[in-house]
């Protein structure tokens, strides 16, 4: 028996939820040296994300012994979804957890017959990208170019991307 469950969004999941935006918030400050601005961990963040008008749906990946380590929200944009957030906690990931929880999200998109789902990963987090390619993200549907004002642009940067023959950074 799978010990992961995927359901609906409980007000009784608040605690877990945001504890997992705070997370991902951290992760995302870590990674890409970005803060939130409004000087908390994120969860102010997630009390805003609840209230948006165009959110679709919010499920979480719920473990039979640990409870909820996963988060997955849809969003809609006319007859197409954007997935907004994934997050699973730190000790479950690479386990299949967020491919469960991308699997849910699509089978609702079907079901709600909409035409496309995206999602919008950093360009530099790589990981994230080899997992969404792996569950199906395979499609190139927009490109978001970035004029760096502090940095040497013309320095050689290891982390570059190519596409279309040209050469990017990340």
């Amino acid at each position: 028996m799978d010990p992961v469950t995927v359901r609906s969004y409980r007000p009784t999941d608040h605690s877990a939820a945001r504890r997992l935006w705070s997370e991902l918030t951290r992760q995302h400050t870590s990674m890409y040296g970005t803060a939130n601005g409004k000087g908390d961990d994120g969860g102010a963040e997630f009390e805003e994300y609840l209230t948006r008008l165009d959110l679709g749906g919010v499920w979480v990946a719920d473990h039979a012994d640990d409870g909820v380590i996963g988060l997955v929200g849809l969003v809609i944009r006319g007859r197409a979804g954007e997935v907004e957030p994934i997050v699973v906690t730190s000790t479950h990931r690479h386990k299949g957890v967020g491919r469960k929880l991308l699997r849910h999200v699509a089978d609702e998109a079907r079901r709600r017959n909409m035409k496309s789902l995206t999602i919008s990963p950093e360009s530099r987090n790589v990981e994230a990208i080899r997992s969404l390619h792996a569950a199906g993200y395979n499609v190139v549907s927009a490109i978001e170019l970035t004029l760096d004002l502090g940095r040497d642009t013309h320095a050689w940067q290891p982390d570059s991307v190519e596409l279309h023959e040209l050469s990017f950074r990340s």
